[in-house]
């Protein structure tokens, strides 16, 4: 996970208390177990009078829950109530929703929506493949884009500019032996998923995985989101293949359609 906290700080036109603020529900949320006044101010490594204070603030407007039982802290029913008003006002959820069952009625493989954000694949929507042996995946998950089909499908419409920012921020870490790993190739990469209209992961972040994605196009003419059906490599293979490569694409079609692009 990318530690926006640490880049907030350096940022001198931020507050210092929403900093913190923001700080102790980061560390709630990476612990994702509920942690004690001691273990978050040491973990921050701030005095206990400080994350007292922060904490007795985000415990009075909900951010965060104390234990009765053993005065831990975690993370609040608030921020679930704000998420949810979030998940309702993004319309690309919505549009792409219907279109995503039908893909996966099709072919009942697992099928996912993402967009990008801070230079990672965030997928924001799924529907889960019906086989008894399956892919697991999560909403709220994120990825490396230089190794998802997602993620290729989504930079290969950014500039240069921003394909290399983006890379030498996340890095190019080899996850598989299939892993692309050297700028110049995937930029050829990239340049071939332009071509043929959709991406592939090909056992690429995950050995037996294999996945196919296209990318969304919103009204403005930008590629900010990107579908894709994932499954079992020695499932997703010859014709069957060809089968969901044809039907990502027109999958996306519909939703850019949707979202206003012409």
């Amino acid at each position: 996970m990318i530690n926006v906290m640490k880049k907030t700080e350096k940022n001198a036109s931020h507050v210092q208390s929403v900093v913190r603020a923001l700080q102790v529900m980061q560390t709630l949320a990476d612990e994702n177990r509920e942690l004690s006044l001691t273990e978050i101010a040491d973990r921050l490594s701030w005095p206990k009078s400080t994350a007292h204070g922060i904490l007795a603030t985000l415990r009075d407007y909900r951010f965060v829950d104390q234990s009765s039982v053993n005065g831990r802290y975690r993370l609040g029913i608030r921020l679930f109530e704000l998420g949810h008003k979030v998940a309702q006002n993004w319309d690309i959820r919505k549009i792409a929703l219907p279109v995503m069952q039908k893909l996966n009625k099709q072919f009942g493989e697992m099928v996912q929506l993402a967009t990008e954000d801070f230079g990672e694949v965030f997928y924001i929507e799924k529907v889960d493949s019906t086989h008894i042996i399956r892919i697991v995946s999560e909403t709220g998950t994120r990825l490396p884009m230089h190794c998802s089909g997602l993620g290729k499908a989504m930079l290969a419409y950014r500039t240069p500019a921003e394909v290399k920012r983006i890379l030498s921020r996340s890095g190019m870490r080899r996850m598989t032996n299939n892993t692309i790993t050297d700028p110049v190739k995937m930029d050829i990469e990239l340049a071939k998923i332009r071509e043929q209209g959709f991406a592939m992961d090909d056992q690429e972040i995950m050995e037996g995985l294999r996945c196919v994605a296209a990318p969304i196009w919103d009204k403005r003419g930008d590629v900010r989101y990107a579908i894709c059906v994932s499954g079992l490599a020695e499932q997703l293979k010859g014709e069957y293949l060809a089968q969901i490569r044809e039907a990502v694409q027109e999958s996306a079609r519909e939703i850019s359609y949707h979202m206003g692009y012409r």
